[in-house]
C-alpha cells in the first residue's frame, strides 16, 4: 500500500533527516600549560593522533582570532592555537618581572610546544606570529612541515607607511614616541585595522576587537605592548636570517594574504616566490583580519595545503 504524504510532513521528514545526519562540529577545548612559571592558554581541537596545526596569532588579538578556523580544521587535524604570554587569556607578568621581546616569545613558545609534544608541525602564522614562528623554525628546522603566511610580513617590500608609525619608538623611547603607538591601542584604531579593506564591514561581529580592547585596558597590558612595538624593528634585521632558510629549506609555503591591508601590503605576499619559486600565492579582496570575513575560503586552502604538507607532496 502506498501513503501519500503532506507536503509540509515530507519537508519536516527531510529536515530531520538532514539534521540527524549532519556531521557535529569538533568539540574546541581550553586548556593551560605552565611554562618557566607562566600559565599559558591554548584552545585545542581535533584528534590527538592526527597531524598536527599550529595556529599563531598577530597583535592585539589572541587565540579568539581562529574560533572560525579551528573547527574548519579539526575534523581532519590536530590544531592547537596559543596565546602569548601578555595576550589573550595567558599569563600577563608585569614587565619587571618578564622580558616582552619577540625572542623570548619565540623561546617560551618552543618550550611550549615542545610540552604538549608539538614538533611535527604546519604553522599558520598572522601578523606577529611571522616573527614568533620563524624565529622557531630557524632553530628547529626538523619541526617544520610547512609554513602557511597570513599577512605576516617577513619582507621590506610588504612595509607601509602605517606600520612605521611606530619607527621612532625604536630608536627612543620617550613620551613622544609611545603616544602614537599607544592611540593604536584605543578603540577606533583597533576597529580600523579589522574593518579596513573588508568588503562587508557592516557584517563583521565587533566581538574581536571589544575583546582585544577590553584585555589590553587590563593594568599593566599597554605596558607589555609597548615593550613588544618597541622591539618590533628587531624584527626587520631578521628578514635576511628568515630569507635565507626559506631559500636553504624549501618548505611547503602558503601565503593567503588579505590584499587590503594598511599595515602589510600585498608585495610582501608576492615576494616569498623570490625564495620559494613554487609558493602557493592567494590575495583575498579583505584586510588584515582575514579570517573574520574569509574563515571557509581559508579553512579550503590550508586544508588543501596541509594535506600535501603531511603527505610529502610538492605544492
Amino acid at each position: 500500500m502506498k501513503f501519500k504524504i503532506p507536503r509540509l510532513a515530507g519537508l519536516y521528514c527531510i529536515m530531520c533527516v538532514t539534521i540527524a545526519t549532519a556531521e557535529p562540529l569538533p568539540e574546541v577545548m581550553c586548556r593551560t600549560q605552565e611554562i618557566g612559571g607562566v600559565r599559558i592558554f591554548y584552545r585545542e581541537a581535533g584528534p590527538q593522533n592526527a597531524p598536527t596545526l599550529v595556529l599563531l596569532h598577530g597583535f592585539p588579538s589572541s587565540s579568539f582570532y581562529y574560533r572560525s578556523l579551528l573547527p574548519i580544521m579539526a575534523h581532519k587535524y590536530h590544531v592547537v592555537a596559543p596565546d602569548y604570554p601578555g595576550f589573550g587569556h595567558s599569563d600577563t607578568p608585569p614587565v619587571d618581572k618578564f622580558v616582552y621581546t619577540f625572542e623570548h616569545i619565540a623561546e617560551v613558545m618552543e618550550k611550549f610546544l615542545t610540552a604538549i609534544s608539538a614538533t611535527n608541525i604546519v604553522f599558520y602564522m598572522q601578523d606577529y606570529g611571522g616573527p614568533v614562528g620563524m624565529r622557531i623554525a630557524v632553530r628547529h628546522p626538523g619541526w617544520i612541515r610547512g609554513l602557511a603566511f597570513q599577512n605576516a610580513n617577513v619582507y621590506e617590500e610588504g612595509l607601509l607607511e602605517r606600520f612605521f608609525l611606530k619607527k621612532p619608538l625604536w630608536e627612543k623611547r620617550t613620551g613622544a614616541t609611545e603616544a602614537p603607538v599607544l592611540r593604536n591601542m584605543e578603540i577606533d584604531s583597533v576597529k580600523y585595522q579589522y574593518v579596513h579593506g573588508t568588503r562587508h564591514p557592516e557584517n563583521l561581529s565587533p566581538d574581536a576587537w571589544i575583546m582585544d580592547v577590553a584585555l589590553m585596558e587590563r593594568p599593566g597590558n599597554k605596558a607589555i605592548q609597548l615593550e613588544l612595538q618597541a622591539d618590533y624593528g628587531n624584527n626587520l634585521t631578521r628578514y635576511p636570517e628568515w630569507q635565507n632558510y626559506l631559500r636553504k629549506y624549501h618548505p611547503p609555503t602558503l601565503v593567503v594574504w588579505g590584499k587590503n591591508d594598511p599595515i602589510f601590503g600585498p608585495k610582501g605576499a608576492e615576494a616569498f616566490k623570490r625564495d620559494v619559486p613554487d609558493a602557493e600565492i592567494h590575495l583575498l579582496d579583505t584586510g588584515h583580519f582575514v579570517l573574520e570575513e574569509d574563515a571557509n575560503v581559508i579553512g579550503k586552502y590550508f586544508d588543501d595545503f596541509a594535506q600535501r604538507c603531511f603527505s610529502g607532496k610538492s605544492n
